[in-house]
C-alpha cells in the first residue's frame, strides 16, 4: 500500500472511529489485519461462548472462528459445512444468547451508524440483543458519508457480491446491482441502522486500515 492511500485509510478510519464514540460505541482504529486478530482475541475470554455471524472478513480473511476453535472457545456458527436447515436454524438461535458475537457490517458512516441488510435477521438481531458482547470487525472500504451512502453501497457492492458467494439465483447475480426483486430466495429482507451502542449490549467497533469484505 502507498503511503497516499494509507494516509487516507488512517484519516478516514479515525473520523469514523471518533463519529463511533461519540455514538457510544467501544471504538478502535487498527491499521494491520493481525492487529485486528489480536485486538478481537484480547476481547474475547478463553472460556466465552461465540456466535459467528456469517462474516467474509472474519471467516475467511481473518481466520477468527479457526483461531478461536483451537483456542478452545465453544462457537456457534450456522456456517459450518455439512448442516442441515434445521440445525443451522438451531445454531443461529443459540447465537441471540452467547457470551460473545462476532460479526462483520455492511457499512459504517461518518456520523457513527451502522447499516445492515439481512436475509434472515440472526445476523441483525443479535447486534442489537442477546449477547452480552458484539464485535465488529470492518475494513475502511465499508466507510460511507451517511446512510444514504451505505443504503447505495449495499445495493451496489454487497448484496450481489454476497448473492453471488452464497450460490442465489437472485437478479442481481446477473445485474451485479440490486433490482428489488421478489424472487423466493432473496437474501434482503430486513434494513437495520444502529444510532447508538445499546443500553444491555456492549459494543465493539474495530476498524481495520485495510480493505475487507464486500
Amino acid at each position: 500500500m502507498n503511503d497516499f492511500k494509507a494516509w487516507h485509510n488512517d484519516t478516514l478510519g479515525a473520523k469514523a472511529v471518533e463519529a463511533l464514540s461519540k455514538n457510544n460505541f467501544q471504538a478502535a482504529y487498527v491499521k494491520t489485519r493481525q492487529e485486528a486478530v489480536d485486538k478481537v482475541l484480547s476481547l474475547i475470554p478463553a472460556d466465552a461462548t461465540v456466535g459467528i455471524g456469517g462474516s467474509w472478513t472474519n471467516g475467511t480473511e481473518l481466520g477468527l472462528p479457526a483461531i478461536l476453535a483451537d483456542r478452545g472457545n465453544t462457537l456457534y456458527n450456522h456456517g459450518k459445512p455439512g448442516l442441515s436447515p434445521e440445525e443451522a436454524v438451531a445454531i443461529r438461535r443459540q447465537q441471540l444468547s452467547c457470551d460473545v458475537f462476532l460479526t462483520g457490517t455492511n457499512a459504517v458512516t461518518l456520523d457513527g451508524k451502522l447499516v445492515n441488510v439481512d436475509g434472515s435477521g440472526n445476523r441483525a438481531a443479535a447486534m442489537i440483543f442477546g449477547p452480552k458482547k458484539v464485535i465488529i470487525v470492518v475494513g475502511v472500504n465499508k466507510i460511507v458519508r451517511d446512510v444514504e451512502e451505505a443504503e447505495r453501497r449495499i445495493e451496489l457492492y454487497a448484496a450481489p457480491i454476497n448473492n453471488k458467494r452464497l450460490g442465489k439465483t437472485n437478479p442481481c447475480t446477473v445485474t451485479g446491482m440490486c433490482m428489488d426483486c421478489q424472487s423466493p430466495g432473496r437474501i434482503c429482507n430486513v434494513t437495520t441502522i444502529i444510532r447508538k451502542q445499546l443500553p444491555f449490549t456492549e459494543t465493539h467497533v474495530i476498524v481495520v486500515g485495510e480493505e475487507l469484505g464486500f
